[in-house]
């Protein structure tokens, strides 16, 4: 059960960073007001609209919701939500090589740290469906 539920977060986090990639590009291509006005927010999402990597990526967002909606219905809140975090490592990665974006050494060093949380969420579920099985393999004559 456990590989299956990485596998669609997995799914989920590539489908989430895509589409943070479409609404960072969208969102330059648009103009954005200097102000915050009334007309210059209705301009702004008369704008958002009708881009089309706005909403490719916001296609990509709510696909990514449907996964975690699937995650958070058969996964412990306390394992999935943490993993999300991984989401991170596959967005920076796509900044670097879809946006250009310069990636320094020490915000990789950040990432490193999100896996290294992540791996310890992996591990505790890992115990947790240890226990299970050892409780089982008691209570069974």
């Amino acid at each position: 059960m456990m590989t299956k539920l990485l596998l669609v977060l997995l799914i989920g986090l590539t489908l989430e960073s895509i589409g943070v990639v479409l609404l960072n590009k969208g969102i330059k291509q648009i103009e954005t007001p200097a102000t915050i006005t009334l007309k210059g927010v209705a301009g702004l999402l008369r704008n958002g609209v009708t881009n089309r990597n706005i909403l490719v990526g916001v296609a990509f967002e709510a696909a990514f919701f449907g996964c975690l909606l699937y995650l958070m219905g058969h996964g412990d809140v306390s394992f999935i939500w943490p993993l999300t975090s991984l989401g991170f490592v596959i967005t920076t990665l796509a900044a670097k090589w879809w946006l250009g974006e310069e990636v320094t050494a020490l915000r990789w060093a950040g990432v490193v740290l999100i896996v290294l949380g992540a791996g310890v969420i992996t591990f505790t579920e890992k115990q947790k469906e240890k226990s299970r099985a050892g409780a089982a393999g008691l209570s069974s004559p």
